[in-house]
């Protein structure tokens, strides 16, 4: 019970030690810190809002010619072309400059302390519905985030405590952190196996908590144009989508990213070799596993993470390439060999493109044809519920096999507004042996959303998707092979 609820405990907590410092030291200012808090979001949505004192800090940029962000926030949920692994170089993350929580603690002492020091605390709530052909419990699945069909759900109340370090100067060492904590049932997405792991894989547990980010970074300028260190628990680097609610284009994800590395914990360097150029090299201890789990999961062992990014000189392009988790790729809970590319094109003002190619595998996997499900003579015996897929090997008599996987995403995006965003999604995905689905076939889907900013801090985001299974059946617990599913979620940020 009090994990379910930390979240909450944390912000209450803030905002009233935010208020008893207002109350003592600032008896002119009007509201208190709820009043300011609410009065955040109504000057947001008349068009009034100013930012708050300090937020300079992360709306900086290097002057050209370093590359200029791309696109802007809103209508997209980002400004430069997506990566992991570091804090922007050269850049800052003007996506959480204004937030309601810290606009409303910004008089007090305490607000002025974080506002010194460059600490933000914020997040957000998300929750959403759908209506889907689908009927039984987890019918909608492989489909996510959500998964349960023709229900409302809570899908992540976030409180992040973070400081950015600053990249924009080259002149001193800089540091920052980041601690997120994640309530919801978008847990079961990000878990890692040791952490937490007792409510998905023996409790299964619809809601959740997680620490999906607890890292700390430094900066460090004159090497090149500076290097980032990020050390801790970390989203693993590649991808277009993120885990986290409001860094996406729709409310549903692509199979592509469902069923990928989510998160690694260890050490990955970034170097901005020069304006256009970054290369990234990381060592961790597998993906989506404790690094202290090796006696359970043969997972977790020594991996490399190795990633190469370019961007045009005016952004207009960028592309990502990234060998992640790489290590002798042993069946573990998701010992997933990744290898991703990304590409990103931006046509005019209105039109831009992202697409990504994945490849995964993983080696001696237990083939479901010999054990019938059966899990007794493999690492994951002790897991109550939800352990690793098996694979359906070509062969009924070996004892395991190579499960892989291949995909291609691509998101076209149309501006219709300077706060809407018009995404269509096309993808197709091959789950050779089923390991990473759960049903060996391929999968091609179509969807289209908006994506509507009510206010920097309140979207709403419509969609309707269809995917179809297209060698055996494999939604709504392997009874049909289409799902339709329409849906809307509404992210509100603090």
């Amino acid at each position: 019970m009090i994990r379910t609820r930390l979240p909450v405990l944390v912000l209450a907590s803030c905002l009233a030690a935010g208020g008893a410092v207002a109350q003592t030291t600032q008896p002119a200012q009007e509201g208190g810190v709820l009043g300011r808090f609410l009065q955040a979001y109504v000057d947001e949505l008349s068009g009034k809002a100013n930012p708050p004192p300090g937020s300079e800090r992360f709306t900086a940029r290097r002057p050209e010619p370093f590359p200029p962000a791309p696109v802007t926030q809103p209508p997209y949920p980002f400004t430069d072309w997506p990566f992991g692994g570091a804090s922007t170089i050269g850049g800052a993350a003007p996506n959480q400059a204004i937030s309601p929580f810290m606009t409303a603690i910004a008089p007090t002492e305490t607000g002025r302390f974080l506002v010194d020091n460059g600490v933000q605390v914020y997040g957000w709530l998300n929750g959403g519905f759908n209506l889907s052909n689908n009927t039984g419990k987890f019918g909608n699945q492989p489909a996510a985030y959500m998964f349960q069909p023709n229900t409302a759900q809570l899908h992540q109340a976030v409180l992040y405590v973070e400081r950015v370090p600053d990249t924009v100067q080259q002149d001193h060492i800089d540091w920052g952190f980041r601690v997120a904590n994640l309530y919801g049932t978008d847990y079961r997405y990000t878990a890692s196996y040791g952490i937490l792991s007792q409510q998905l894989l023996t409790r299964n547990r619809q809601y959740g908590f997680d620490i999906p980010m607890a890292y700390g970074e430094l900066y460090v300028p004159g090497v090149a144009e500076g290097l980032v260190l990020r050390l801790g628990r970390f989203i693993s680097l590649p991808d277009i989508e993120a885990q986290l609610a409001p860094n996406n284009y729709m409310y549903s994800h692509s199979m592509t990213y469902s069923f990928d590395n989510y998160t690694n914990t260890g050490l990955v360097g970034s170097l901005q070799l020069s304006r256009n150029w970054m290369v990234q090299l990381g060592l961790t201890g597998g993906t989506d596993s404790a690094v202290w789990n090796g006696h359970r999961d043969p997972g977790v062992q020594p991996s490399l993470t190795a990633c190469l990014r370019w961007n045009a000189d005016d952004s207009s392009t960028g592309a990502y390439l990234c060998a992640n988790g790489i290590n002798n790729g042993r069946w573990g809970y998701n010992n997933l060999q990744q290898f991703v590319f990304t590409w990103y094109r931006r046509f005019n003002a209105r039109w831009h493109i992202a697409n990504e190619t994945l490849y995964m595998y993983q080696r001696g996997v237990a083939n479901l044809l010999a054990t019938g499900g059966d899990y007794a003579s493999t690492p994951f015996a002790s897991i109550r519920r939800n352990p690793p897929n098996q694979a359906v090997c070509a062969n009924a008599g070996i004892a395991n096999c190579r499960a892989e996987m291949v995909s291609t995403v691509a998101y076209l995006n149309y501006r219709v507004s300077d706060t809407n965003n018009l995404s269509l999604r096309g993808e197709y995905y091959d789950d050779m042996q089923g390991q990473r689905t759960g049903t060996q076939t391929r999968y091609v889907n179509a969807a289209v959303g908006l994506q509507h900013w009510l206010s920097p801090s309140v979207m709403v985001r419509p969609e309707i998707a269809v995917y179809n299974a297209i060698d055996r059946r494999a939604f709504d617990a392997q009874h049909r092979r289409t799902a339709v599913i329409a849906g809307a979620d509404l992210v509100i940020r603090f």
